[in-house]
């Protein structure tokens, strides 16, 4: 099979790791690269040195067989479009998006286009998913009890992310869209559809900066709770982690990656995943796109889990409360 042609639009912190992953890949070639920002485009040259810098986000698309977007939620619906209406693939970063009308429309329209297309949560084709959501199945955990979601930071952005000035804003950015959008889309693979109960976001009173803390309770269709809560400040570490309660045993991923178990007692490494890394799951997931390419069954995001999940997300942040 011939390498994947790929084209990146977004050269910022997660188009870069992207691109470095892809060029370690067999089965991707890093074709053309743009972003608004010249000084991201020479950064991203210099680590892919054979790849054209395109002069717009269009020109980018003429050659490729997949378009990866990594750039901000806004633009990010009409790059998609364009490239579906040219047959292109589509590997979107999430959020989906930040309107939920738009982004139904997106769904819709790259549905009727038939490209192959999802969405990076980077926990989709991990390990750790995996062997939780078959483990559920089979009555490994027991009775699944709900599932927690806790993430606290000292400062927001994260350092990392100084230079992605649009997460520190309430139109796009935050942690709630950010981070605890993954562990919704995790909690939905584990216990199906939920719904939104309530929800208490806290904002800054002045300005348009995004959501300091956060907490909500959501349900599946049997009733089993999804608990969130999140904040932002103080010394502390990072903290990012969804627990899968069983009554049997129950599993906890933990920035991202380590995933641990409990029988009652204290979390000890799961014999599944003591040690998955940013770059095993990375290259799970562009195993999964070849997949995903040659129309095979894979475990990548779709855009409809997309859009539940950014529903939930929108909902979260503004406070809404079921009827």
């Amino acid at each position: 099979m011939l390498a994947i042609k790929t084209a990146i639009i977004g050269l910022g912190i997660m188009g870069q790791r992207m691109l470095e992953h892809m060029l370690l890949h067999p089965e991707f070639v890093v074709d053309t690269i743009w972003d608004p920002n010249s000084a991201a485009c020479r950064s991203a040259q210099k680590l892919a040195p054979d790849a054209l810098i395109a002069s717009n986000a269009e020109a980018a698309l003429s050659n490729v067989d997949l378009v990866y977007l990594a750039c901000p939620p806004a633009p990010r619906k009409a790059y998609a479009l364009t490239a579906s209406a040219q047959g292109k693939a589509v590997f979107l970063e999430k959020p989906l998006g930040v309107d939920v009308a738009e982004s139904r429309v997106l769904v819709r329209e790259l549905t009727a286009a038939g490209v192959p297309s999802a969405v990076n949560f980077t926990q989709a084709a991990g390990r750790a998913l995996t062997d939780i959501s078959a483990g559920s199945k089979v009555g490994a955990l027991g009775d699944l009890m709900g599932i927690d979601i806790i993430v606290t930071y000292p400062h927001w952005p994260r350092a990392w992310q100084q230079t992605a000035d649009w997460l520190r804003f309430r139109n796009e950015g935050g942690m709630t869209r950010e981070v605890i959008s993954h562990f919704l889309f995790l909690s939905e693979r584990i216990l199906g559809p939920l719904e939104l109960v309530w929800a208490e976001p806290e904002y800054p009173p002045k300005g348009n900066l995004c959501e300091t803390h956060v907490a909500a309770r959501l349900v599946n269709g049997a009733g089993l709770p999804v608990m969130i809560m999140g904040s932002v400040g103080g010394a502390q570490p990072d903290r990012q982690e969804v627990t899968i309660k069983g009554s049997k045993t129950s599993r906890r991923i933990s920035e991202f990656t380590i995933d641990t178990v409990s029988s009652g007692g204290q979390f000890e490494p799961s014999s599944s995943n003591p040690t998955d890394t940013r770059a095993t799951v990375l290259k799970a997931q562009l195993d999964d796109m070849v997949l995903l390419m040659n129309g095979k069954p894979n475990r990548l995001a779709t855009i409809q889990e997309a859009l539940s999940v950014q529903i939930l997300i929108e909902g979260i942040l503004s406070g809404q409360r079921a009827s």
